[in-house]
């Protein structure tokens, strides 16, 4: 079927009005803009071309009424979780950041002080020259 072709015989079975073909096709022509892959391989080039062939086909999944309301709390859902997900890992990072900071700090001036400081002497006695134990 030619898409470009006019006037367009839509499968009122798949979509229920030419209005409603344009609302689906330009949310996919949408999606297909943000980078999401098109589900048939076709000749056009165009997302907005490619959309509206995928709906015609009927190769997209349309939900009416209650369903679509469900469809998008579920997808709202999901998203704040996803974004939740992102930020705590985020935050993760830079906590494991500013852990990793403080310990570099920390052993530097423990390296610090042990170049400075001196290794203890050996206490007078201890030595293998001290005096032998006396017998009686």
């Amino acid at each position: 079927m030619e898409i470009i072709s006019l006037p367009i015989e839509v499968d009122y079975t798949k979509v229920d009005s030419k209005y409603r073909l344009v609302i689906i096709a330009s949310q996919r022509a949408r999606q297909l803009m943000e980078g999401v892959r098109p589900i048939l391989q076709t000749r056009h080039t165009k997302a907005s071309t490619i959309a509206l062939e995928e709906v015609l086909e009927g190769e997209l999944e349309v939900l009416y009424g209650k369903d679509a309301k469900l469809a998008q709390r579920e997808a709202k859902r999901l998203r704040e979780e996803m974004r939740s997900r992102q930020l705590l890992t985020e935050r993760e990072e830079e906590l494991a950041s500013e852990i990793r900071k403080d310990l570099s700090v920390y052993l530097e001036e423990s390296k610090r002080r042990e170049e400075i400081a001196p290794e203890p002497a050996e206490p007078a006695g201890t030595a293998e020259t001290a005096e032998p134990d006396k017998e009686e």
